[in-house]
């Protein structure tokens, strides 16, 4: 009986409870609603204030995400600097404080002067007396523009174009205050003219070292056409200078330029000098470097840059190789090959790798010691690819003979060019049994004479020989290859 009764007044609480809850949630969705109708208002705070927490949690997580990738970026520069690797700098807010904001003309070029530089390169052209009065050297001096891009314990590294530097004797490189100081080729490359020149860091004044800067890289692909650039250079060689202008067109080809580089378009001046120089955005980032301009009495501003995100892999390749300087002549190394250039037409003509194309092998020379073999066509050297036969001579003068060198060669294999890397080791002309140029031009003469043939031929020989011989690498290269 008393059981029976509990049971009861549990069953009743029960139901009291869920008709008191079925009241309740009806009262407050009418309230809700009644709210939501006559103060609309209110509502609208309550859902931000909740969207509000959302988005705040949203945020955390996008910060946490944000610091695990600094934490990443960090461990690959450390990763970078245990190495030993140097890099470019490049553009980050925090490190850099350019920020979003745009600067004045004036401010850029403060700030950024200090990283652009002059460059001299002295050549020597050797050419025989129209009389035969043997060979006569002339000295060329050329003028452009680097951009610092790099300072390591023993160098300044300095980003130009490969053809500011090609064939130097002698590198000079002025700095902001005025000071010049001898440099020398880490590395070039011809088909993306982009070079690195080093200045040895114990041969520079403390004074200079604290006038200069080294550039920020920005992000070439970032690039909007109407967008305000600042180009600073060499121009005719009078020392730096300051042009502005936009971007005139993106992905442009340089008419008469037969790499497939996709060059920025600008109308700010570029001059003769300004090769090698920088090309900045607003913010002061390095966006461009300075190669070309078509000249013409028709054509005005119509200036090139290649683009930083173009020239970045083989810029940081190149400031990580060995400093090169000009060898002794008795020390240069020799190959031991005869070879003519491969450019692009002829390539398309004959379906031909470009390259430098080997008529001859110097018997029990370098080249044939490591297999290399007529027919054989050779892309690069040392890592930087050769397109002609003066350019593969002007880098050989900065090997000596007994260095191992690494040459990347197309080789016909089955109807078809097949790549492959043969190391050879360097010798000196003298051990191939010719000690100069001249010399082997006799040589050749007397196996002309030893060959028999009309005496007016052999002349006539000879005095195409003494033209030729007469002609500067450059004119060279369309009429005969040369052995070197």
């Amino acid at each position: 009986m008393i059981m029976s009764s509990f049971w009861k007044k549990v069953g009743i609480g029960a139901a009291v409870g869920i008709i008191f809850g079925v009241l309740a949630a009806f009262t407050f969705a009418g309230v809700t609603r009644t709210i939501n109708r006559f103060f609309p208002d209110r509502a609208g705070t309550l859902t931000r204030i909740e969207a509000d927490k959302d988005d705040e949690e949203d945020g955390q997580e996008s910060v946490g995400t944000k610091k695990e990738d600094k934490k990443e970026t960090a461990k690959e520069a450390d990763a970078k600097e245990k190495s030993g690797e140097t890099t470019l700098t490049k553009a980050v807010d925090e490190t850099t404080g350019s920020g979003n904001a745009n600067l004045s003309v004036t401010e850029l070029v403060k700030n950024n002067l200090p990283s652009v530089v002059s460059i001299t390169n002295t050549s020597v052209t050797q050419l025989r007396d129209m009389w035969g009065n043997g060979i006569r050297e002339y000295e060329n001096v050329s003028r452009g523009s680097g951009i610092i891009i790099g300072q390591t314990d023993e160098e300044l590294l300095i980003a130009t174009n490969s053809h500011v530097v090609n064939g130097a004797n002698s590198i000079t490189v002025g700095f902001v205050d005025s000071e010049i100081y001898d440099a020398s080729i880490k590395g070039q490359d011809s088909d993306l003219d982009l070079a690195v020149i080093g200045v040895k860091v114990s041969d520079v004044k403390s004074s200079t070292l604290d006038e200069i800067r080294v550039a920020v890289i920005g992000d070439s692909d970032d690039l909007m056409v109407g967008e305000q650039v600042v180009a600073i250079g060499n121009a005719i060689g009078y020392g730096q200078s300051v042009t502005t202008g936009i971007i005139s067109a993106l992905d442009r080809d340089v008419p008469d330029d037969d790499e497939d580089i996709k060059f920025i378009q600008t109308d700010a001046a570029i001059n003769p000098g300004n090769s090698g120089g920088a090309l900045f955005n607003m913010k002061g980032e390095l966006i461009g470097i300075n190669s070309a301009k078509i000249m013409s009495t028709y054509v005005e501003g119509m200036g090139y840059a290649i683009p930083v995100n173009t020239a970045n892999e083989t810029i940081e390749s190149f400031m990580n190789r060995k400093s090169r300087d000009k060898v002794d002549e008795d020390k240069a190394g020799y190959l031991g090959i005869t070879g003519v250039s491969v450019d692009a037409q002829t390539s398309t003509m004959y379906g031909i790798p470009e390259g430098i194309y080997l008529q001859e092998i110097s018997e029990d020379g370098p080249a044939d010691k490591a297999g290399i073999h007529k027919g054989d066509i050779i892309k690069k050297f040392d890592g930087v690819s050769v397109s002609s036969i003066s350019e593969l001579r002007n880098k050989l003068d900065y090997y000596e003979a007994g260095e191992e060198v690494d040459l990347v060669i197309s080789r016909q294999q089955d109807g078809e060019y097949i790549e492959k890397t043969v190391t050879v080791t360097l010798a000196t002309r003298k051990d191939s049994g010719v000690d100069s140029i001249d010399e082997e031009n006799d040589q050749n003469d007397e196996k002309e004479s030893e060959d028999g043939g009309d005496g007016n031929n052999r002349n006539s020989e000879k005095d195409m020989q003494d033209y030729y011989n007469s002609l500067p690498d450059e004119l060279k290269e369309f009429f005969f290859g040369f052995g070197r």
